[in-house]
């Protein structure tokens, strides 16, 4: 299985969510970060939604990282689900509301003015309110590692660097939610999923954004 080739973005939660499958299955496979404002013709060519990740197998290639996914954890031994069908189901909504959460992440630090920014605040805040009750802890699912918690990892990374600009209390309250982040930050799959210097990318991409978030950071300068 040593063919696999992740087409990916140094910023992207969505190839992370991947990278954590392919390292907690100890899966062989080269990776390539691209630009995404100066794509490959290639990378046009290649990927059918114009987004990483894909993986480039000897037969095909598969797009949208929960596919690939699924599928790196169903070709090797053991599962990153619970083998209930009903439990497994369970994990995959919440997995869903996951990439939810990351679009309102997106609507949060691109917020323009003050006004949209503690709106957009309020909405990202109740993601975590809503999904704080079904957290059974350390882990979602108690003390086993799943899937849903590397896609989860992928959305807490942001406020690693969110935390340092300012408090926006978030998590405020949600003592299962803050147990769970920082017991799925210290996993080794979680720790090297992003590339080295993500934390300086991120801050550089959010100064760029000429938003809200972009003023608060260069008032702190």
């Amino acid at each position: 299985m040593n063919d696999f080739h992740l087409i990916s973005h140094h910023l992207c939660p969505y190839v992370q969510r991947a990278v954590i499958v392919l390292s907690e299955k100890a899966i062989e496979h080269q990776r390539t970060y691209i630009d995404l404002s100066d794509k490959p013709d290639w990378f046009a060519k290649t990927s059918p939604l114009g987004r990483v990740p894909i993986l480039k197998t000897q037969q095909t290639v598969l797009f949208e990282s929960q596919v690939i996914a699924e599928y790196l954890d169903e070709i090797t031994q053991g599962s990153l689900h619970p083998e209930d069908a009903l439990t497994k189901a369970h994990h995959r909504s919440w997995i869903e509301f996951g990439s939810e959460t990351l679009g309102e992440i997106g609507g949060f630090y691109n917020a323009k003015d003050s006004a949209s920014f503690e709106q957009k605040r309020k909405q990202l805040r109740q993601k975590f309110e809503r999904i704080n009750g079904e957290v059974k802890g350390p882990f979602f699912e108690g003390d086993r590692f799943h899937m849903i918690d590397g896609v989860w990892a992928t959305i807490f990374r942001y406020f690693d660097v969110f935390d340092n600009i300012a408090d926006f209390e978030i998590f405020t309250g949600l003592s299962k939610v803050k147990r769970w982040r920082q017991t799925v930050s210290q996993r080794k799959s979680v720790i090297q999923a992003p590339p080295e210097g993500y934390n300086k990318r991120l801050e550089i991409f959010l100064q760029n954004k000429n938003s809200h978030i972009s003023k608060l950071m260069a008032s702190k300068e």
